[in-house]
């Protein structure tokens, strides 16, 4: 039921206790360090009076699940998580997203298989430390495995299966699919789910030992639309205008871009890792564009990274991965490709040169060296020489 408007308001209005005069001080605090604005500060202040009088228990601790409903009563909570944070009054039990994906793909499997993926599910988020040991996976990895996985249990299932320990070696091979992603996920899937669970003693056999994964099927970088591409280095937008730059000039990856911190450059190089890349001209045209549009915008900013945003400037982690490149209209794994292609055929074919250059292997070079003499590409007018797209 939903809090009745009158009393919340009177309580909100009831005298400062020692908790809110906590809270508030280090609110001012956090604020000032971080730049952040008169309306966010009074947002979040009130925010925590709202949560405050919804307290069960006045001057506990508050959970993370509390914090997420303040929306809907007018209240913010991205922020409002991080002051409670850093008076130490938060107790975060938001669940990850994968274990939501996770429970809507296994709900009606019989008791004994569910109990089994769900020991599965845990030792790959949180790893193990006792034999046999573990390190804990991305949840990206967990995701792409259930998702091949998925179809195949619940067909499991169906036939009339109650546990893992009675899938054999024919079982596994043919409920595999015949090609493409979906069997490279669900090889992957299951060789850590019986390997997992072989070595905590609830399977017999493990089905999937001795079985190669099927080879993946090898694509063919392409070339962009290069008036896509100078639209994009000529956006308004200087985030985005920059970002595209350094992709198309430098070949950095997205992950790359977003944690770039304002240290990374100096004197006009970029400093990746143990590279370091002297700076094409149109793009430190647009670095100084881009650093004069954030000094304006968010001139009280502490974040450390090169690109912030509306979301990010008021803290210190990195934008997501989807920006700019909502507003670029380009993904920066295919522009990454295009940059690539364009120098592996201005040098002819030189490997050496390509994996100095962007940080390829060997084995990632020869994929782009592959495409020199395609025909498809020479149709598609991918020349000799660099093609300078900014005029």
């Amino acid at each position: 039921m939903p809090p009745d408007q009158d009393a919340l308001k009177r309580r909100t209005a009831a005298p400062v206790t020692d908790m809110l005069a906590y809270c508030d001080a280090v609110l001012r605090e956090h604020a000032a360090r971080h730049g952040w604005s008169k309306k966010l500060t009074n947002e979040v202040k009130r925010s925590i009076k709202l949560l405050h009088a919804l307290q069960p228990t006045p001057g506990a601790k508050i959970h993370a699940s509390e914090v997420l409903e303040l929306p809907r009563l007018g209240g913010t909570a991205i922020s409002t998580m991080e002051i409670l944070a850093a008076a130490d009054l938060l107790i975060d039990d938001r669940t990850l997203a994968v274990r939501h994906y996770f429970e809507k793909h296994t709900a009606g499997l019989p008791p004994v298989m569910a109990q089994q993926l769900q020991t599965w599910l845990d030792v790959m988020l949180d790893g193990s430390q006792k034999a046999p040991r573990r390190r804990a996976r991305h949840p990206a990895t967990a995701h792409l495995h259930i998702l091949g996985m998925a179809p195949i249990l619940r067909a499991w299932a169906e036939e009339g299966r109650q546990s893992l320990a009675e899938i054999s070696r024919e079982d596994y091979t043919s409920a595999l699919p015949d090609r493409g992603a979906h069997r490279h996920f669900a090889e992957q899937g299951f060789r850590s789910l019986f390997t997992i669970l072989k070595g905590r003693k609830q399977i017999f056999a493990n089905p999937t030992r001795g079985i190669p994964l099927t080879p993946v099927a090898g694509t063919i970088p392409l070339p962009l639309d290069t008036e896509a591409i100078r639209g994009a280095l000529n956006s308004p937008d200087a985030a985005c205008a920059l970002a595209v730059a350094m992709v198309a000039f430098h070949a950095l990856t997205g992950p790359q871009l977003a944690s770039l911190q304002l240290t990374d450059i100096k004197d006009g190089r970029l400093n990746l890792g143990d590279r370091s890349l002297p700076l094409a001209g149109p793009v430190l045209t647009r670095l100084t564009a881009y650093l004069d549009h954030r000094a304006r915008t968010w001139p009280a900013s502490i974040n450390p990274h090169l690109f912030v945003n509306r979301k990010s400037a008021p803290r210190t982690v990195p934008v997501s991965r989807n920006f700019p490149w909502v507003k670029a209209k380009l993904k920066p794994q295919a522009l990454r490709e295009d940059r690539i292609l364009q120098e592996i055929h201005a040098t002819g074919g030189d490997v050496r040169r390509i994996c100095d250059l962007f940080g390829l292997s060997i084995e990632a070079a020869l994929r782009y060296t592959n495409t020199v003499e395609h025909s498809d590409l020479t149709e598609r007018g991918v020349s000799g020489s660099r093609n300078p797209r900014v005029r």
